[in-house]
């Protein structure tokens, strides 16, 4: 596929797809990727996306989860265990809802590019 008719970054992403065809699944576990793409043979081995998706889930709930807490602390004042029941959850949840699709952007972002591990040492050697 060319650039002019490669699926879009956000879809793939939400749907956790192939960053080439947006058809086969990127994963084979919960985060471990597929070996390779069952709709159009894209290798995976490429892939790492290391922490970077584990950092901006962090990011991304602990503003949410902050920016709520505080809002509800100034307006309703509750009790320390309602705090608790309600951002408990909604870390629990958010966390792994948004860490595959997160690490799917990333790998994403890696083909496009044509990232690869070295690049940058192998550029400096040539000069």
């Amino acid at each position: 596929m060319t650039e002019a008719t490669s699926p879009s970054l956000l879809r793939s992403a939400l749907f956790c797809r192939c960053p080439r065809c947006g058809k086969g699944r990127l994963f084979a576990g919960f985060l471990t990727p597929a070996p390779r793409c069952e709709a159009c043979d894209l290798d995976y081995r490429f892939v790492d996306s290391g922490d970077g998706p584990a950092v901006f889930v962090i990011l991304v709930v602990g503003f949410v989860v902050v920016a709520a807490a505080l809002i509800v602390e100034v307006k309703y004042a509750p009790p320390y265990w309602v705090h608790a029941v309600l951002w408990v959850p909604m870390i629990l949840i958010l966390s792994p809802g948004l860490l595959r699709p997160l690490k799917t952007a990333m790998i994403g972002l890696q083909y496009r590019h044509k990232a690869r591990e070295g690049r940058l040492a192998e550029r400096e050697t040539r000069r």
